[in-house]
């Protein structure tokens, strides 16, 4: 019985790899490694791709989010909304800006910050809400900017898993909708380096300067680097990781397809009264194809015995936390905690075969 792989990274890039490597090779005999012309130019083909005037690279995406709201400089414990249910480095790039986190749950049936519940949420100490697109989905930030239209709060936008996508409302693509796009580029993302990377997007060219000074530790006079007119930190793009981004970027749009093309045959064919598949937008990227089930370890089991890799994104809500815990304890997020004990990411690697996509509906199906 065949494998089918959860997301492999080398058949992805197959075709691609000598021309990466020849690039590679020629930047080190030229001793360029550092915010070279290769990173300017990812900047500048990934800023056109999500619509944006503005790119800066960084190191990551946890960074892209830390650095987005240093920018805002915020007071301590102003108040920073976030989904209940992301990837910890959302919550983390609150608490290392000395902000307070607020949570809000999701939607029963989607991982999307659920507005109704926001709007409870937002108070005159809130000062930037964090929208996440949680496996590709696009969050609805059409609808929150009217709901926070006059106040003096900004949006980020937590596109790690988005790039690409299309908001629903706007038929904007994300990071060009909020005042900061914030993306990741750890190899398993739609867009993947071969490392840690990322990048912020936006239009404001204020930002823009002040991203490049703080990734930059601080630097603002590229002619006088020993200087430095603000606490910055040291998150820079590297350049073999733009080779590689500059090179992927162009096969974005194909793949996306093929997760897409996956992601109807699985809503169609996917038929198990045990199974509860999520809603997703339109405009949906699919970084992760994510269903839900009451039997998790069950299914889990048999997917193993059927040699079908899984994920699961993510298994704690983050209202349950070690970090913070304490503080969220008399404060339930039924939706979130949901999830988290019910999700699976089933395969939706691009360079999937018909016959792997139709083992893992059989097996599933007959779970």
């Amino acid at each position: 019985m065949s494998k089918v792989s959860f997301y492999n990274i080398y058949n992805q890039d197959k075709s691609i790899h000598n021309i990466i490597l020849k690039k590679i090779s020629k930047s080190i005999k030229n001793n360029k490694f550092i915010l070279t012309e290769e990173v300017k130019k990812f900047e500048k083909n990934f800023s056109k791709f999500c619509n944006t005037k503005y790119c800066v690279g960084v190191a990551n995406g946890s960074d892209a989010l830390f650095i987005s709201l240093k920018t805002l400089n915020l007071k301590k414990n102003d108040e920073v909304i976030i989904p209940a249910m992301t990837w910890k480095s959302t919550l983390i790039s609150v608490i290392n800006n000395n902000l307070k986190p607020v949570l809000v749950d999701i939607y029963k049936k989607n991982s999307n910050i659920n507005l109704f519940e926001l709007k409870k949420k937002i108070n005159n100490r809130t000062r930037a809400i964090i929208v996440v697109h949680l496996y590709g989905n696009p969050g609805e930030i059409y609808k929150i900017k009217k709901l926070i239209r006059g106040k003096n709060i900004k949006i980020i936008e937590d596109a790690a898993q988005a790039h690409g996508a299309i908001e629903t409302y706007s038929n904007k693509k994300v990071g060009s909708i909020g005042d900061f796009g914030c993306f990741s580029f750890y190899p398993g993302k739609n867009l993947g380096a071969y490392g840690d990377a990322g990048c912020i997007t936006t239009n404001s060219l204020k930002y823009f300067k002040k991203i490049q000074s703080i990734r930059n530790i601080g630097i603002f006079d590229r002619k006088n680097k020993s200087d430095c007119n603000i606490s910055g930190i040291n998150s820079r793009l590297d350049t073999l990781q733009a080779i590689v981004l500059n090179e992927k970027l162009k096969k974005l749009n194909f793949l996306t397809k093929k997760r897409k093309t996956i992601s109807k045959i699985y809503n169609s064919k996917i038929k198990n009264s045990k199974i509860e598949k999520l809603n997703y937008e339109n405009g949906c990227v699919y970084h992760q194809y994510v269903i839900k089930t009451k039997k998790r370890t069950a299914l889990i089991k048999y997917l193993k015995k059927n040699k079908i890799e899984y994920g699961i994104h993510y298994p704690i809500s983050i209202n349950n936390l070690k970090l913070v815990k304490k503080k969220f304890k008399n404060i339930k997020f039924p939706n979130s905690e949901k999830l988290a004990n019910e999700c699976i990411s089933l395969p939706i690697d691009p360079s999937m075969k018909i016959n792997q996509i139709k083992k893992v509906i059989k097996t599933i199906n007959s779970y």
